[in-house]
């Protein structure tokens, strides 16, 4: 029957069904009557069975229009569920009623108790036949879950509504057969040991990873769209106690939006593993500085730039400039760009901001109003090799763009800073806290009255997935097999994600008011190693058994840990909980100008006397000894 009600049309199904019904109708007619006297059919009144006969037309007719009305005859019996059930309970209530009502007035007498018996065994009945196909249908998977080839074993935590929806679509859902529920696993204790859609919630998150070894659990879900960064972190690090796969739903919107399901389940990524809870902006704040206004992004190819340029047009800028020298880059997101958004006012220019001349002239030809500096070159080893290019490139390319913003009339000019300008070991740290200082000393120059434009940098961490980062490496080293390097056991860093990096930019704009240096609270550090052992394990593998890992040493320049904040600076707060102001430290501008004509001299002529003048420039930068 199952195999019919699967290859017979729908016009055939409703017919078959309304078939069925009438016989059902006849058959639990009869069942009242022989119930009803000891199940004999010889005890039965010849005068009952001529009332029956009687009025089984009325009752066949009336109860079909009435299974009709309660939609028996629309519902798709194949996912049958709560709803369909209390449809048919309701229809064989309401021809229960209008059989006792019709032989009533037609004055044909049954017994009282026929009513109870023909009530029951229609329901039955009914009942049994919508949900056949299910039972059978349910009953074959489970066994082909249990004895088929490739069968997986899963285990889902969170036992709340969207456990609740994962596990039955898991369970029903046509195209995941061969994964069983094994159990549950849920941090309330008024539920342990109960079921939920059949599978019994066993134990708490402590318990996950003895729950893996003894249900041989190949996959475990997250489904607590709910849980904060910390709280999904703290399950992960347990997960990750075990071999199994890991697979999260994302957030809690997706349960608002009624989209949880198993297609909306993601792979667990790095990211959650931070335990950070996102950036919030005040997103009109944000919309209203840069909203109808020409922006420009330096850099606008790289992982920072594009994701500003992402970002900055879903804000409606009237025109965007994406300017940046790699022109593989720039065409990426000029055509992700143009894709997105057909409405955009997109400029995408190639040149350098070394180029004097190339800077000044897009400047006086767009007249942008707000300038994001993201071009810079970030890569510590390579600069460490070739410290006058990361001088030429990173510190006077940001002086040269900049002096262009304030003779231009530029209204906000942000530059994008790192945490590697705190107290720096290297070249690319130290050029970046020149760029700090020369914001710095622009900004003064407002005060002064030599030009309108805010100047203001902002700095973070590490960013996850970023060109240099450590994670495109690991996750490469994986791809070939290992091993995984990490330079040194106890280094540690603050990570950020690319979005929230850029959302910390947005808010450093509209928040500027000239020479900040706004800092992100970035949570903990984290120790490289653990980022490489949890990504070796979201990779399937078990570290230092499947996959190697490494140490080669700190590399030239590379500090065990990264500062966010100079011993001198302090924090003021500001209207965002996550963002700080570090107070800028005095200088002497006049002999800072000085230094970097210097400075300019000698990385133009590639001479070997850059770093000693950088720590000039630097007081705070301690280059590494193993380089002159």
């Amino acid at each position: 029957m199952d195999k019919f009600f699967e290859k017979a049309a729908p016009k055939n199904r409703i017919v078959l069904l309304i078939v069925m019904d009438i016989l059902m109708v006849q058959l639990a007619s009869f069942v009242g009557l022989y119930v009803r006297f000891d199940f004999s059919f010889r005890a039965i009144p010849i005068r009952y069975l001529e009332n029956l006969v009687e009025y089984t037309f009325i009752n066949t007719i009336v109860t079909i229009i009435i299974f009709a009305l309660c939609k028996l005859y629309k519902s798709v019996w194949h996912f049958a569920s709560g709803t369909e059930l209390v449809n048919i309970i309701l229809g064989c209530t309401l021809s229960e009623m209008s059989q006792i009502l019709g032989m009533n007035l037609l004055k044909i007498q049954m017994p009282r108790s026929y009513f109870i018996i023909y009530y029951f065994s229609l329901t039955f009945m009914v009942i049994f036949v919508r949900f056949f196909y299910r039972i059978v249908r349910t009953v074959r998977e489970q066994k082909q879950k249990f004895q088929g080839s490739g069968s997986k074993n899963i285990m889902v935590v969170g036992a709340g509504e969207a456990g609740s929806m994962i596990v039955k679509e898991l369970q029903n859902s046509a195209y995941l057969t061969h994964q069983h529920v094994c159990c549950l696993v849920d941090d309330s204790a008024a539920i342990q040991g109960k079921f939920l859609r059949g599978v019994r919630i066993e134990g708490r998150r402590e318990d996950i990873p003895y729950l893996a070894g003894k249900y041989g659990i190949d996959e475990i879900v997250i489904a607590i769209p709910s849980a904060s960064a910390q709280q999904t972190k703290e399950i992960l690090e347990i997960c990750n106690q075990t071999d199994c796969t890991l697979r999260i739903l994302p957030g809690i919107y997706q349960l608002i939006n009624g989209e949880v399901s198993a297609s909306k389940l993601r792979k667990v990524e790095i990211e959650d593993l931070l335990g950070r809870e996102p950036v919030k902006l005040d997103l009109d704040n944000v919309a209203s500085y840069v909203r109808d206004k020409v922006v420009m992004v330096t850099g606008g190819g790289g992982s920072i730039g594009s994701e500003l340029c992402r970002q900055l047009a879903a804000y409606k800028v009237k025109q965007l400039i994406i300017f940046d020298i790699y022109e593989n880059n720039a065409y990426d997101i000029q055509q992700e760009l143009r894709r997105k958004y057909p409405k955009l006012d997109l400029v995408v220019l190639i040149g350098s901001v070394r180029n004097t001349h190339r800077v000044q002239s897009v400047f006086e030809t767009y007249h942008p109003q707000v300038v994001y500096h993201a071009a810079a070159h970030k890569h510590v080893p390579l600069m460490e090799d070739s410290p006058n290019e990361a001088i030429k490139n990173n510190v006077f390319g940001t002086l040269k763009t900049a002096k262009a913003a304030a003779k231009y009339g530029v209204e906000k000019f942000v530059l994008i800073s790192t945490d590697k300008a705190v107290n720096p070991t290297n070249i690319m740290g130290a050029s970046k806290r020149m760029c700090e200082m020369i914001i710095q000393a622009l900004a003064k120059d407002k005060l002064e009255g030599k030009h309108n434009t805010d100047f203001v940098a902002v700095r973070f961490g590490n960013v996850l997935g970023s060109n240099g980062s450590v994670i495109p490496l690991f996750k490469k080293q994986i791809e070939e097999g290992g091993p995984v390097t990490v330079t040194h056991p106890d280094i540690i860093r603050y990570f950020m994600t690319i979005p929230e990096a850029v959302s910390l930019v947005l808010q450093a704009g509209s928040l500027a008011k000239g020479g900040e240096i706004f800092v992100l609270d970035m949570g903990e550090p984290v120790k490289i190693v653990d980022l490489a052992r949890n990504l070796i394990k979201l990779s399937g593998y078990r570290p230092d058994e499947d996959m190697k890992i490494e140490y080669t040493g700190l590399r030239p320049g590379e500090k065990l840990y990264e500062e966010m904040l100079m011993a001198e600076e302090g924090l003021q707060d500001t209207e965002n909980a996550l963002i700080h102001i570090g107070k800028p430290i005095d200088f002497n501008e006049d002999e800072f100008w000085e230094n970097l004509k210097r400075l300019k001299e000698s990385a133009d002529s590639d001479g070997e006397k850059t770093r000693q003048l950088v720590a000039q420039i630097v007081a705070t930068y301690k280059p590494d000894k193993r380089k002159k």
